[in-house]
Formats: C-alpha cells, structure tokens, sequence
C-alpha cells in the first residue's frame, strides 16, 4: 500500500465508523501536539492563540487525529512558555478568551476530537497568587511551596536547576530559600501539604466539566521531593527526587478524588525508570494511561551531556526501544510514541536528512514509531517534515534555557561559533518555530512578523504544497493514523524487536494471533543489507514503505528506506 494513497470511501469510514472508537479506546488513537504560541496566529498578533487552533480544526479532522494536546495558555509572565502559570484558572489574554477555550472544546468534540490540556502542577510562577501570599510570610501559603533554611549561610543543598545554577533561590524578607528545579521564576509546589494537593484535585474538575477529554501531566514524576535534602557528590540531585517517595500514592489519589481514571492522561516522566512506568500506566494501577520516557532522545548526549555533541549510537537506540518496548509490554504498561515535542530538537535535523533525503528520511521515522506498541503523538509540523531553523545569532532565541546555556557554554570556554552551533543542534527552540502552512511571507501562520523567526525552507516545506502531492510526508502520516484505526495487529498487538544484522537498520516485529508485521528502518544515507527481510514467496505483502514501489532485493534496503511486510493469518 503506497503512503497517501487510500480511497474516499475510506477517509470517510475514518471520520464516521471509528468516531466513537476515537473517544473510548486510545490504543487505536493518535494524539496531536500543539505549541499553542507558534501554531496559528487568528488576530495578526505574532503569536499563536486558541482561535487559531479552531480554524485549522479542519486539517486535523482530515489528519484523521483522536486527540489534541496543546500546551499551557493559562495567565503566565511567559518566563517558559507557559510553563510558568499565574493563575489555572484563567486564559492569558495573549492566547484569547475562556470563550474561545470552550469552543475549542466544543467544536473539537463535534468532530470526534477530544482535547487535552496541560497541567503543570510541580510548580506554579512566582507571580501566583500562593507564592505572592507566602513571600509575605503567610504560613498556609508558605506550606504550598519548599522553603527552607539556609545551611552554613548558604543554600540547603547543592542540587542544580535543570536551567542551569542553583535549584535554591534566596529570599532576604524571609530569610529562607525556595526549591526551583527549573528557573527561578518556577517554585516547586509542596504535595506533601494535603491542603495544596486539594487546590490541585479542584483545578482539574473546573477544567474536566468544560468537557475537555484528557490531560497532559508536566514532569509529574518529579512532584515528591525527599523529607531531608542532602547534597548530591555524584550529580545533580535528581537521583533524590526523581519518581520520589510518594509520587504513586499522590497520583492515585489525584485519579481517584477528580474522576479521570477513564479519561486519557499523560504524564511527562524525566529520567525515569521502567519499572516506575509499569506502576504509573498499568491499568489496575489507575494512576495515568501513558507515559512519556526521553531515553531514546539522549542517544547523541556525548557522556549524557545535552550541551555536548555527537551522532546519534544507534546501537544503544535500538536497545532504549527493545528494553522499553518490551519490558513495559511484560509489566501491562503502555508508552506514549513519538520523536518529538516542545523541548526537542526536529527529529528530522537529528536521525534524518535535510538534504536529498529529505522526504525518505522523514518518511521512515514516522513508519518505525507509529507501528510501534504505544499511542502514538504528533508534534505539530512533525507530519510535514519540519526541520531545526538553524539560527546563526543569539538574539534569533527566545529560550530561556538555550539564552542561559548560551552563557554557561562561553563562560566553559566555547567560542562564539562554537557555542551558536551547539544551540542550533539542541536548542528548544528549534521546535518551536511557526507552523508552515504556506510559502508565503510569514509562512501562513500570521499577517504580522512572528514573535520568533519563520525558517527559510518554509518556501518548500508547507501544507500547502504537501496537500497537493499524493507522496508527500503528511499523506504518509495520513495512512499511518488510519492503519492504526483499521487493524488491531498495530494497536493490539505484541511487539519483539529483530536483529537486521546491521546497526544502522533497526527492526521489530508485531503479532496478534497468527498475524505477523515485520518494520525495517534504515537510518542510513546509504544502501544497507539487512537480515530478516521476507520474501513474497512466504506470503508477505508490503503494507506501506516510503519509496513509490515494493524495492526488496538481495536483502537489501535503500537510503533511509522504511518497509513494513505484513502476513496474514489462514481465512
């Protein structure tokens, strides 16, 4: 079957037969991520808002998407994004209305699209109302935060944020220091206080009775902190809090005091362990449905160093995926899919080609995690081929984080060239760059200048151009979603990762009673031999591939080739 290539009845069946599926069972499903601030601009702002999520409701229902996730749009100074909130309860105005939020709501669910929103409940911004009262010295607000006192004149402890520089930040009026784990602006919240666990237990029911249909979890394992804080002689600290002591017990109670346990809920899981994501998505567990794991992202770390690069070992990529894969399949848990997010560099800019390759590579990505066990998510313009911007000045960024490590790397001795190339590899911003709708001036995603540089391959990377060739990367994506729909072998089915023979194509099989699917990825610019490949002979047909036609020879694939080989069962 070629990627793009399905009939009207079909498309059709997608939209109306599986409606209900789309709501009640989201191993079938495929959520859709949106970076609110950079996906469409409705009022020719710069920035990105929730009425502009709503006129491309159309696109998404044509993707044939289930969910769509979008990141924080509630009352925030922006210090990350968003990820900084003032007040849960309100919509900045930057991104619209509360108005506008229900309607989202509304009119995705009359298209058989649930939404998720993004709860970000290990910190609150320091311009929250808790934080403002306990700068104060009001003790009940104090007790929502971890404020402590300092330790031989200095901070509790030497734990480092994950911005860079000290997790402790001092108060003079108080004499005592507050625990950020990111910037400094972002208070961590105390969930040892079952008064603060309470306020949390409430913003969840104001938002789920606006009709939302699940929730994204930021750094949720990270919300139990230890009784005492010792300094770290071997790290940073996250060893002490990292799926901490009472993370579990906090997040069944959440489950069970909101009523989401049959909502779809996602928790984002930094430096985490298998068996910790067994126990957080195991159904009889009943804390979330899935987790996010970033392993698999870390695999070009040189030393486990983000700021540090090197190509990605492909080796130890295929043995994160086997281990996670099949592990969480023996424990009943259940991966979230996916190469990229908000904080990720373009998956296409670090496994893949921007050159000749281009399409192949963007193709075979999408192929070797879609048909993976786990639902799958999509980053927006990930189904287009998108690309890292490749910004060569500093004052292009807008991260807080690439702007701090901007200073950290010069202060470490890098040069100017040296310290700019290692951000256009790493930084988040590279993900966050505006939709490319179109190849007109702004890219089609706003009137006005955006408030972050449009790349320049928009010109030929766009929806537009994509919708009108059947061979493009987002009619792959496409058939991807459906064949998820259509056959339980993918959505159901178990998974054992193969062995090609040959580290740079990796390869798994599928298997529902007597189904089986065989996946190859090439991650190589080069023809590459590969054991396993089947043969027509034995009953096996090619499903989807990224080249136009069936090219298997020799056992050999070519250039970044994808090939998935499906044998059905006796009738």
């Amino acid at each position: 079957m070629r990627p793009g290539r399905r009939s009207g009845p079909e498309r059709t069946r997608s939209r109306g037969v599986y409606k209900e599926d789309r709501m009640n069972d989201f191993r079938k499903s495929t959520v859709y991520q949106i970076y609110i601030k950079s996906f469409a601009d409705s009022n020719g702002d710069g920035i990105g808002d929730l009425n502009g999520i709503r006129e491309k409701l159309p696109y998404l229902k044509d993707l044939g998407i289930d969910y769509i996730w979008v990141t924080p749009f509630f009352r925030s100074p922006m210090r990350d994004n968003g990820y900084d909130i003032s007040d849960y309860y309100s919509v900045n105005p930057v991104f619209g209305t509360m108005e506008d939020a229900v309607n989202l709501i509304r009119e995705a669910g009359e298209l058989g699209i649930g939404m998720m929103f993004d709860m970000v409940f290990n910190h609150s911004s320091t311009e929250h109302e808790w934080f403002q009262r306990a700068l104060r010295g009001e003790k009940r607000y104090m007790d929502y935060y971890i404020f402590r006192d300092p330790v031989s004149g200095g901070a509790p402890c030497n734990w480092q944020s994950k911005f860079g520089g000290s997790a402790w930040e001092y108060v003079p009026s108080l004499r005592k220091y507050y625990l950020h784990l990111f910037d400094r602006t972002q208070a961590d919240l105390n969930w040892e206080n079952p008064e603060l666990r309470e306020e949390l237990q409430k913003i969840i029911l104001f938002w789920k009775e606006k009709g939302l249909r699940g929730f994204r979890f930021d750094v949720v394992n990270l919300i139990s902190k230890p009784e005492e804080f010792p300094d770290d002689e071997k790290g940073d600290g996250r060893r002490f809090y990292t799926d901490g002591r009472h993370v579990h017990r906090f997040l069944k109670e959440l489950v069970q005091k909101t009523g989401i346990d049959g909502m779809v809920t996602v928790g984002e899981m930094s430096s985490t362990s298998i068996e910790n994501c067994i126990l957080y998505t195991r159904p009889s567990e009943k804390e979330l449905s899935m987790c996010f794991s970033f392993h698999h992202l870390k695999v070009d770390y040189k030393d486990g160093n983000k700021w540090a690069l090197m190509a990605p070992d492909l080796r130890e990529l295929r043995r994160l995926f086997s281990e996670w894969q099949e592990k969480m399949q023996e424990g009943g848990g259940w991966n979230a899919l996916f190469w990229c997010n908000h904080d990720q560099p373009r998956v296409l800019s670090r496994f893949g080609d921007e050159g000749k390759y281009w399409k192949q590579s963007a193709k075979m990505l999408a192929i070797f995690i879609h048909l993976m066990r786990g639902t799958p998510y999509v980053y927006q313009g990930e189904e287009l081929g998108m690309t890292n911007p490749g910004y060569q000045r500093i004052e292009d960024y807008r991260d807080v984080e690439s702007i701090n490590y901007y200073g950290i790397l010069r202060r470490d001795g890098h040069s100017r060239e040296d310290a700019l190339r290692i951000l256009a590899a790493r930084s988040r911003d590279d993900s966050r760059t505006p939709m490319q709708w179109d190849g007109g001036k702004y890219s089609g995603f706003s009137k006005e200048e955006p408030w972050i540089a449009v790349p320049e391959n928009h010109s030929f990377i766009n929806a537009a151009s994509e919708e009108a060739d059947e061979d493009s990367i987002l009619h792959c994506y496409r058939e991807l979603i459906l064949l998820r729909k259509k056959l339980p072998l993918i959505s159901e089915g178990r998974i054992h990762f193969t062995d090609s023979g040959n580290e740079k194509v990796l390869s798994y099989e599928r298997s529902l009673g007597e189904e089986r699917l065989l996946v190859f990825g090439s991650f190589s610019a080069e023809e590459e031999r590969a054991e396993g490949i089947p043969s027509r002979e034995e009953g096996w047909e090619l499903l989807i591939g990224n080249y136009p036609e069936d090219g298997r020879k020799d056992g050999k694939l070519r250039p970044y080739e994808a090939a998935a080989f499906l044998r059905k069962g006796e009738s």
